[in-house]
């Protein structure tokens, strides 16, 4: 929701940033690299219960991979790989996040379960949905709009990180938001192909 809503609002400030970093001679796949190193970097962080230092990693893992993109498109360097790459990174630094406070809380160990468990069914609706639907974005492929996206994310892991004692719920809210938008994916999807059928 907010990637969607709120990104047009940032993008001259991504441009800035992206043109800094091609200047430093930085690749793409090096932007996001650097990004799932810091993503790492942060939930290893969070695991030596170093709060302070995960949500700055969080944040600059999610800059880095919000720029890498705007790194490609300024150096014409956009590749089905590297768009491989960012999404499979972004799952795996999420899920570093997930198991870490599932480790350090075992109160939250069944809500991280179920989040994890919502992810794998919207990122799998997200992807069979890109395929499926033809409309040029600028993107590797289509990306759909929802309720739970990748800013909402990185929210919702801060509040976890700054309040431990409401994780579960936190986790848990989260999930039916998750759920809702592979729903609503879904929809659309359904939508779509019953539209081109006639």
């Amino acid at each position: 929701m907010l990637d969607t809503g709120a990104r047009k609002f940032f993008q001259p400030y991504f441009t800035k940033l992206a043109r800094m970093l091609v200047w430093l001679g930085l690749t793409p796949n090096a932007v996001t690299a650097a990004a799932f190193a810091m993503g790492l970097l942060g939930a290893a962080a969070l695991y030596f219960d170093l709060r302070e230092e995960a949500l700055v990693l969080l944040w600059l893992s999610g800059l880095a991979d919000v720029l890498d993109g705007t790194v490609a498109r300024l150096t014409g360097r956009s590749s089905p790989f590297g768009a491989l790459l960012d999404l499979i990174f972004d799952r795996i630094v999420e899920m570093g996040y997930i198991t870490v406070m599932a480790a350090r809380m075992p109160e939250a160990r069944m809500a991280s379960i179920f989040l994890l468990c919502s992810i794998i069914f919207s990122f799998s609706v997200f992807l069979a949905s890109g395929a499926l639907i033809s409309k040029k974005t600028e993107k590797a492929f289509y990306y759909q709009p929802g309720l739970a996206e990748r800013t909402e994310t990185f929210l919702v892991f801060s509040l976890a990180i700054l309040m431990p004692q409401s994780t579960a719920l936190i986790f848990n809210i989260f999930t039916a938001m998750i759920v809702f938008t592979g729903i609503q994916r879904m929809a659309e999807v359904y939508g779509y192909l019953k539209k081109l059928q006639g």
